[in-house]
């Protein structure tokens, strides 16, 4: 069945950088065809959207909170999404999550979620 396979967290100092990457398998259409996103969560808070891009060359969005600091991108080729972040703070402290949903069915999927500690 469909799966979002998160890697790339860790810990890292303030001010470190850090590349997670999420690898989808078992879609019945292609990975061009879905909305791909990151959210996380951290401790007692609500999930909160981090970044998406709809499609390959399509413009991303951001949180203010990352603007400038991260970037979301999308290798189709690869059915794999990925979240460069730079200039990490102690509050990027969270656990990240994959999300996809279809153009056309509006079908969601979430990944397991990876976890990323920032502290020194």
């Amino acid at each position: 069945q469909v799966q979002l396979v998160e890697s790339g967290g860790g810990l890292v100092k303030p001010g470190g950088s850090l590349k997670l990457s999420c690898v989808a398998s078992g879609f019945t259409s292609s990975f061009s065809l879905y909305a791909m996103s990151w959210y996380r969560q951290a401790p007692g808070k609500e999930r909160e959207l981090v970044a998406s891009v709809t499609s390959t060359g399509s413009s991303a969005n951001y949180a203010d909170s990352v603007k400038g600091r991260f970037a979301i991108s999308r290798d189709d080729a690869k059915n794999t999404l990925y979240l460069q972040m730079n200039s990490l703070k102690p509050e990027d402290t969270a656990v990240y999550y994959c999300h996809a949903r279809s153009w056309f069915t509006a079908a969601q999927y979430w990944g397991q979620g990876t976890l990323v500690t920032v502290s020194s």
